[in-house]
């Protein structure tokens, strides 16, 4: 513990949340007082007496984590920031809160501000994130001791503990023994429809303790209360939760308490009453001198302990192996998918692309140190595990493969949290339709730009007689409809090797990995030096002066292949295009698209629902796919059932001519 300040101090320090917080939100007349004006004083001795950070490197390696789970109290976070002087957040930024191009959004937002760890907002994601956070750290303590060795706490509220994700988050943590994760509860028993008994009788204290939690409570407005709590918290070895009994919109006298202060501006009158009732005599967007030193400290407490960890890694025997899991850097990768794919060209292994996708992570886990993955429950299934993978368990975080359970939700969040720990690159499996139990998961790592990886086999009617439940016929045009996401659906061996190569390769995307159950052949017949499925769609099969086009994604390649031929023996051109991804053929320069498409009447195929396939298809074009839910039956037979067959495409193809 690093004690700055004495509690009187640190009540002038949670008065200038407060007083930020209130004049931000009346300003712009939208926002969420109530919650940093409750919590102000537990985010004080927080940032005063145990947070290691340094504004001047926002991004060190080791520093500790702080997550708003709570993202509606968005001004907690800005007037923190604030005050410990990241250089991006000044008075300016304060008083533009949520105006248009201000770093202080109506929610944090990562990328916008530094000192923002992820984005919040959606409930429950910002615990269930953390919590990838916090085995991040543990993954990197157990390869690098010396080096990596810090905290992760968060600011939760009631909203973030009633939502579902929480249960799949804390379950997971208490199994892994995550002891360097402090979740500080805002138990204020305030949600927006009035006091919590309105909704909810769960003892969240009781419910931690049974996933294995260290359970502690204090009162959030007593200094010494909340940090002993905290010290407890660090020196126990399971994951922490404490419950911290506050009142919303503490220092507002006559709202304090209620409701109405949870979202929505107090009123000049009221402000004006809290000054008086804190104490606090400055005027709005004003802070004394004394306060901006005292938090300055914290400041200059984070950036000596950064200056000696420096000093460390320049001398320790791990500094490399570190600098490259920082680096992600995937240029080693290239030369082993080359000799990959040449292998499989020459082999031309007819193997469903789930078992491709294992054989091509062989590749990938074998160049890439940094590298983590798992599967939610469904390892046999998926294939996201390579040989001698190492299972990681609460003795033992040296392994590489994660089994997060049945809990889609919680291991995507928990994945972008390990993205974004910067230390490793993280993938996780389940069924394509069960992206619909991670899709707000997936959607935050669009938003975000944060290159998680998600393995979704069994990607349509092909999976055969598990049946409709299980058939993700719309489930691949919702995905494709959340903007800065990659899908991408191969067709074979190929072209998810060179799906690997360029998802481990990303930066600011996540990937969605659709894959099949059902065996497919090789349809490349060259070793191309270019990663053809990096265009996003390619001409498979060319035809000189050519009548129809026939595109096609995944599993249906083939079947445009078959139909291609059987046009061709009644004398008719057809050229076949493979189009795994959409939204990599979209950044092609127009030239490149009009080529691969070409002038000729055009068909899709695709063993899905057609929306989102304008991409390709104009109105006078025709589709071979989906109108419905399938069936439980074989696959080959589905395929006849729904027409879905190169004789089908075929004759499309005739009638569009």
């Amino acid at each position: 513990m690093n004690i700055q300040h004495a509690p009187a101090d640190e009540r002038l320090m949670a008065n200038a949340i407060r007083a930020l917080a209130m004049d931000a939100v009346q300003a712009a007349n939208s926002g969420h007082p109530g919650m940093p004006m409750g919590m102000a004083d537990v985010a004080t001795v927080l940032f005063n007496r145990f947070i290691t950070l340094d504004p001047a490197k926002q991004d060190w390696a080791n520093r500790d984590r702080f997550v708003l789970s709570a993202g509606h109290g968005s001004m907690l976070l800005y007037a923190v920031n604030h005050l410990l002087g990241y250089d991006d957040m000044g008075m300016d930024q304060i008083r533009g809160f949520r105006q248009f191009g201000s770093r202080t959004a109506g929610h944090p937002e990562y990328g916008h501000a530094k000192g923002i760890e992820m984005t919040t907002g959606p409930l429950g994601q910002g615990i269930a994130t953390a919590v990838g956070m916090a085995l991040s750290e543990r993954l990197g303590n157990a390869r690098f001791p010396d080096l990596i060795d810090h905290y992760t706490y968060v600011i939760a509220g009631d909203g973030c503990l009633m939502e579902g994700v929480s249960h799949e988050a804390i379950d997971f943590a208490g199994h892994l023994g995550l002891g360097h994760l402090i979740v500080m509860w805002d138990d204020n028993r305030i949600t927006i429809d009035g006091d919590t008994d309105l909704a909810t009788s769960t003892d969240q204290m009781a419910r931690f303790a049974a996933a294995g939690w260290h359970v502690l409570s204090c009162d959030g407005h007593n200094s010494t209360q909340i940090s002993d709590a905290i010290e407890a918290a660090r020196l126990d070895p399971r994951p922490s939760m404490i419950a911290c009994r506050t009142t919303i919109g503490y220092g507002a006298p006559n709202k304090q308490g209620g409701h109405d202060v949870h979202g929505a501006p107090l009123g000049e009158a009221e402000i004006a009453a809290t000054r008086a009732h804190l104490g606090w005599d400055y005027p709005p967007f004003e802070i004394p001198q004394d306060v901006y030193a005292a938090w300055a400290r914290i400041s200059g407490r984070g950036a000596k302990k950064r200056a000696e960890w420096d000093t460390k890694f320049a001398n320790s025997q791990n500094r490399t192996a570190l600098q490259e899991h920082l680096a992600q850097d995937a240029a080693p990768l290239t030369k082993a998918m080359a000799a990959h794919k040449a292998q499989l060209i020459a082999d031309k292994p007819k193997v469903a692309t789930r078992k491709a996708s294992e054989m091509a992570l062989k590749v990938v886990n074998e160049a890439l140190p940094f590298s983590v993955g798992g599967s939610a429950d469904l390892t046999g299934s998926n294939l996201t595990r390579s040989l001698n993978q190492k299972s990681v368990t609460m003795n033992d975080f040296s392994g590489s493969y994660i089994h997060f359970g049945v809990r889609e939700f919680g291991m995507s969040a928990a994945m972008n949290g390990i993205a974004l720990s910067g230390l490793f690159r993280p993938y996780g499996g389940t069924f394509l339709v069960f992206a619909d139990y991670a899709r707000p998961a997936i959607r935050l790592a669009a938003l975000m730009g944060v290159p998680t990886v998600f393995v979704m086999t069994h990607d349509s009617i092909g999976l055969g007689e598990d049946g409709p439940t299980h058939q993700p016929v719309e489930t691949i045009a919702s995905l494709r409809a959340i903007p800065n996401l990659t899908v991408l659906r191969p067709c074979d061996a190929v072209e998810t090797a060179e799906a690997w190569e360029i998802a481990a390769a990303s930066k600011t995307t996540p990937f969605v990995m659709a894959l099949s159950r059902q065996g497919l052949p090789v349809v490349r017949e060259t070793a191309s030096p270019e990663n053809l499925t990096a265009r996003g769609a390619y001409i498979l099969r060319d035809a000189e002066d050519r009548q129809v086009t026939l595109i096609a994604t995944g599993s249906e390649v083939e079947i445009a292949l078959d139909a291609a031929k059987a046009l061709a023996a009644d004398g008719i051109r057809a050229a076949v295009v493979s189009a795994p991804s959409f939204e990599l053929f979209k950044t092609q320069d127009a030239n490149y698209r009009a080529m691969v498409l070409g002038n000729a009447p055009r068909v899709g195929v695709e063993a899905a629902i057609q929306q989102g396939w304008d991409t390709f298809l104009r109105p006078s074009d025709t589709f071979v796919g989906m109108t419905g839910f399938g069936a439980s039956a074989p696959a080959n037979q589905l395929y006849e059932h729904f027409g879905i067959t190169a004789q089908a495409v075929a004759e499309n193809a005739k009638s569009n001519i």
